[in-house]
């Protein structure tokens, strides 16, 4: 806050990149925040994403938020509201054995912890999954349709119901050969070479990352967050003291023209593969990732696993792909291929589709299971994940360097959904109580990165 009479200059982070920073020390023994404990705050989160709405529902749960003195905004820039970039078109996958452990030991109980206490597996499709690596060989799509005739419906013949038992003998040793479990029933056993579980039970588990991401920010507006939707430009830098302090946001309201400022004595930097177009010096680039959703044919049932497989492509010059499958509860199926480096769009609202890249997808997956070859592909999307460029990552924690209270939580790549619980409660725990005691998360600091 500054005193009457005193000069403050505004500059966006753009302006401050050749700007000194040897007033400010890096420490790496510590991770501290100052707090000013009577002084409002204001706190204004960039990106309606799974970081930035959990981020908003930890500050908004924090036994020292008081929203007489505390205000939280999220700032999202899509049209269509939150959760429509990676959020929103992840596979939701949540695991002990995902990346950095030291995020992951935050957040994995964390998970558990926010579906036990608000019906997650109602709400966002919480539970726990098996998950393996499959390896084996993907069937011709020409040499396997449907095999209906013209004009006809599918009916079943019944013929399972005097199955040779030779037959089943034989896909029983398929399975015990390869070590496909037996309630796997969705991929076939004869196109199976090999499985290997990848982890215990109880150590892998998912949520519908949509449903995930909109439950969060529900539950932080219920406790005062405020939603604002519109496209941030700048952060705002008070100059006038000794330390340079975040002063704020510039952001064009939805539908608006004219750029507006929006105080703020701390700002969180959450906007996933876009947040080096407000922070230069980030260090983050995007991938981009496509992805199907296929809903199996009525009364199909899709053994709850997740599969990451390499498939051996039938023909001349044999390929091998490897998606990967994820089943959901409701049975229906998410399917994604390898990332590409497309260059990441002006805003989520811009990701283009490639048509050509989904369609591949589902033939992959088709070529082995029936039961996603005669399902129907439901949805067709694009995502870019938030990569930091020189390797390690995410960043989590205050960008000193730039300005005070300007805090960073971005570059989660592939494990945003499953560690956006760790990265809220930290950046929680670092604005309100000055410093992060979920865990020693130092190796993560945005002064490692700038």
């Amino acid at each position: 806050m500054c005193t009457s009479g005193s000069y403050v200059s505004y500059i966006n982070v753009r302006e401050f990149q050749s700007a000194p920073i040897g007033l400010l020390q890096r420490s790496h023994a510590t991770y501290t925040f100052p707090v000013q404990h009577r002084m409002p705050q204001n706190i204004v989160i960039v990106g309606g994403g799974i970081i930035g709405c959990t981020t908003a529902y930890y500050l908004a749960s924090h036994p020292r938020f008081n929203n007489t003195t505390t205000s939280i905004t999220l700032i999202e820039a899509s049209k269509e509201g939150v959760a429509q970039g990676a959020s929103g078109k992840a596979g939701g996958l949540v695991a002990k054995w995902a990346y950095p452990k030291e995020l992951v030991n935050v957040s994995f109980p964390e998970h558990v912890r926010l579906a036990e206490e608000h019906n997650g597996k109602e709400r966002w499709g919480w539970r726990f999954v098996n998950c393996g690596n499959w390896e084996g060989r993907g069937e011709s799509l020409a040499e396997t349709g449907s095999g209906v005739g013209a004009g006809g419906k599918r009916k079943s013949l019944e013929k399972t119901l005097g199955l040779d038992p030779d037959s089943v003998a034989a896909a029983q040793k398929q399975r015990a050969a390869t070590g496909l479990p037996e309630d796997l029933n969705w991929v076939k056993p004869e196109l199976t070479e090999a499985y290997a579980p990848m982890a215990p039970a109880g150590a892998t588990a998912q949520v519908h990352p949509y449903l995930f991401t909109t439950s969060m920010l529900e539950l932080a507006k219920e406790r005062g967050v405020k939603y604002v939707q519109g496209r941030v430009t700048a952060v705002n830098v008070d100059n006038s003291g000794s330390t340079r302090r975040v002063s704020g946001v510039t952001y064009t309201p939805l539908g608006a023209d004219a750029p507006q400022k929006l105080a703020a004595t701390h700002v969180v930097l959450a906007a996933g593969a876009w947040s080096p177009r407000i922070v230069p010096s980030l260090p983050i680039s995007g991938t981009r990732a496509h992805s199907i959703t296929i809903r199996p044919r009525p009364g199909t049932r899709i053994a709850p696993y997740v599969l990451f497989t390499e498939i051996a492509l039938p023909g001349q010059g044999a390929r091998r792909v490897s998606p990967e499958i994820y089943a959901r509860p409701t049975d229906e199926v998410y399917c994604c291929g390898p990332g590409d480096d497309s260059a990441v769009p002006d805003t989520v609202d811009d990701v283009q589709v490639d048509e050509a890249a989904c369609t591949s997808i589902h033939e992959h997956v088709a070529s082995i299971s029936r039961e996603l070859r005669e399902g129907e592909v439901d949805k067709r999307q694009a995502c870019f994940l938030p990569v930091v460029s020189v390797g390690g990552g995410p960043i989590v924690g205050e960008a000193g360097e730039i300005a005070k209270g300007l805090v960073i939580a971005t570059g989660h790549t592939c494990w945003g959904i499953c560690n956006a619980p760790g990265t809220g409660k930290a950046i929680a725990e670092l604005i309100l109580e000055g410093k992060i005691k979920c865990g020693n998360l130092n190796k993560l600091k945005p002064s490692h990165f700038l």
